[in-house]
């Protein structure tokens, strides 16, 4: 199981801005809004190299909270589908990747301006 997250200096931008448009003050909060988003896209992440140049880390367990199994099962889930394996590696680096790209995808210019927004995400589109 990964341990230790550390953000990218561009997600942590990202994340300041996602803050302010929608009052939630946390970052593993905002960091479980962004796994979920990119884990529901049926493409893959691209496979990019992401700095941990940020001083923003967390622990697993903040991450995930009370929920923290469920966040890497759906990970694991993923990973599986996808033929990648489930290696410690894997995990960790599609994490990295999904995190990352969820994070990107929320902090898109116009797609969340307040918390509405992002509750949208929540409503079954037609």
């Amino acid at each position: 199981m990964i341990k230790q997250i550390r953000l990218s200096n561009q997600a942590k931008e990202q994340l300041i801005r996602l803050k302010t448009r929608t009052g939630i003050p946390n970052w593993n909060v905002l960091c479980r809004w962004a796994l979920c988003v990119s884990l529901q896209e049926r493409t893959s992440p691209a496979p990019v190299e992401i700095p941990a140049d940020s001083n923003v880390e967390m622990s697993w367990h903040v991450f995930g909270g009370e929920y923290h199994e469920l966040y890497w099962a759906a990970l694991m889930e993923r990973c599986f589908k996808e033929g990648l394996g489930t290696s410690p590696e894997t995990l960790q680096h599609q994490f990295r990747l999904h995190l990352h790209r969820g994070i990107s995808y929320l902090a898109t210019p116009g797609s969340i301006r307040n918390i509405r927004d992002l509750l949208a995400l929540t409503s079954p589109s037609d």
